[in-house]
């Protein structure tokens, strides 16, 4: 693979947008007609970089766990994140902490480097060998990118070197991290989008349930309507719905298992039926009047539905202390799980945020000297008082027993409905990955804001979509895997 030439062919995508697609590795979007001499090929290519990982890991894992944690006193590390605002000083605080009560002597220089895109175009420019960090957090849809890099050491290797028992992290969210046996970076800040409801509106127009469908959201939108009530959902224009309305399908993204049994070739969506189901039900939410387009970004429903003026929205379980703050007591909000855009689905949900990777730096103290900040951070006692501060998910179960966990869930009752959700999911709905992930994002929020605006048919739609992230995936693989 042509792993070192990564970054030249990415500059250009990763600046697109941000977040992932999902789907059940085992549905019939690949089928046996699929499997030709090329793919073949592909597979002995991804078999014998993986062989060749394996060897790496097991070296590396001998070599730290050799180590004598002496050596690491007086070691600083620098750790580059994404996190503004009330997160960042929640991060702060557990950085500052890990700094003050740590027994090896470790120093963790945090440095934030704003956007996501920000921080990884940041690491294009750096120096293979000396990336000017040593642990940083990416988000999700940059596995692929990150993977193929050549930058890191899979935090497999620092599990191993440990034995780290990784049972502890939640299943459905160390699956998307995880490609065969491999995990390759640490969940951190993680999340699942789900359906917010004004349950005062609810109470008035004798709506007794919220909607688990398209098909139900109309059919609220009715009753809404009857009671006075216009506008029925703020739905986002957001490439993660899409790829979340995929995922509860339980169809695939992308081919070749969601880009996990091998490097994805094409988008699987315009032949499972995904995107038509997903284009067709959001088209009639529009036409007949009970989603107007509000715009594009995971935010841009969220301000109508705070405000009282929709009744429903779609949102990331991260923002649910953003909203419950900005709606201020106005009315009770309720929650409810991420809707079906075809009745009877039994799909799950991906996750979205972000996780933690090791760069290789060449300096194997500084490697175990960042595996002992990121056991801290995935600890209970730090996941429990990051889940309280920002509302992302404690990644790891034992978090549950903390009694600040149980204090914010029984003052915030809504987010039990995100717990549930994520473990009403299964790991086969991890998600896919994709090279190309960024730009994928920002066409299919183009062609879907194109379509409401009456310029093309849901069947043109796919068409477009299929045919222009297939030829970014086509340019890409011939780049950096052919």
């Amino acid at each position: 693979m042509k792993k070192r030439t990564v970054a030249v062919m990415m500059a250009a995508v990763m600046a697109a947008g941000s977040l992932v697609g999902c789907g059940a590795s085992d549905t019939a979007a690949v089928t046996e007609t699929q499997e030709n001499t090329a793919d073949e090929e592909q597979e002995d290519t991804v078999e014998d970089a993986t062989v060749g990982a394996n060897v790496e890991a097991v070296e590396n894992a001998e070599e730290l766990t050799a180590m004598d944690e002496s050596q690491l006193n007086g070691t600083t590390i620098t750790f580059w994140h994404a996190m503004g605002g009330v997160n960042g000083e929640a991060l702060d605080y557990l950085v500052n902490k890990f700094n003050e009560e740590n027994e090896y002597g470790i120093t963790v220089d945090a440095q934030y480097q704003g956007s996501y895109d920000d921080e990884i175009n940041k690491l294009k420019s750096a120096q293979l060998g000396n990336m000017g960090a040593d642990l940083v957090q990416v988000y999700d849809i940059g596995t692929r990118f990150m993977i193929d890099s050549g930058w890191i050491v899979p935090m497999q290797d620092l599990v191993d070197a440990d034995g780290f028992d990784l049972s502890v992290i939640e299943p459905n969210i160390a699956a998307y991290y995880t490609v065969g046996d491999t995990l390759y970076s640490m969940p951190f800040n993680s999340s699942t989008p789900i359906l917010y409801y004004n349950k005062d509106m609810f109470e008035d127009a004798g709506i007794e349930s919220a909607p688990t469908s398209f098909t139900e959201i109309a059919e609220a939108g009715d009753k809404l309507k009857a009671a006075g009530y216009d506008e029925t959902i703020s739905l986002a224009i957001y490439g993660w719905f899409f790829e979340q309305f995929t995922c509860k399908q339980g169809l695939e993204y992308v081919n070749n298992g969601n880009g996990r049994s091998s490097y994805a070739t094409a988008v699987a969506f315009d032949e499972n039926g995904a995107a038509l189901n997903i284009l067709t039900a959001w088209k009639d939410l529009y036409d007949g009047g009970y989603a107007p387009n509000v715009g594009r970004g995971g935010d841009a429903g969220l301000a109508d539905f705070s405000a009282g003026q929709s009744a429903m929205t779609l949102g990331s379980t991260a923002s649910l202390k953003q909203i419950l703050q900005d709606v201020n007591g106005k009315f009770e909000v309720g929650t409810a799980y991420f809707p079906t855009v075809v009745d009877g689905s039994e799909g799950g949900v991906s996750i979205g945020g972000g996780s933690l990777w090791a760069l290789d730096n060449g300096d194997d103290i500084k490697k175990a000297a960042t595996w002992k900040f990121v056991k801290f951070l995935v600890s209970a006692e730090s996941q429990a008082y990051w889940n309280a501060q920002t509302g992302y998910f404690p990644v790891t179960t034992e978090a549950h027993n903390e009694q600040v966990f149980k204090d914010n869930v029984a003052q915030y009752p809504q987010f039990q409905t995100a717990i549930d959700q994520l473990h009403d999911s299964a790991p086969q709905y991890a998600g896919a990955l994709l090279s190309v992930f960024p730009e994928a994002r920002a066409t299919v929020e183009t062609e879907i804001e194109n379509m409401l605006n009456g310029a093309q048919s849901p069947e043109d739609t796919v068409a477009k979509l299929a045919e222009q992230i297939n030829e970014a995936i086509t340019d890409y693989n011939e780049l950096n895997y052919e």
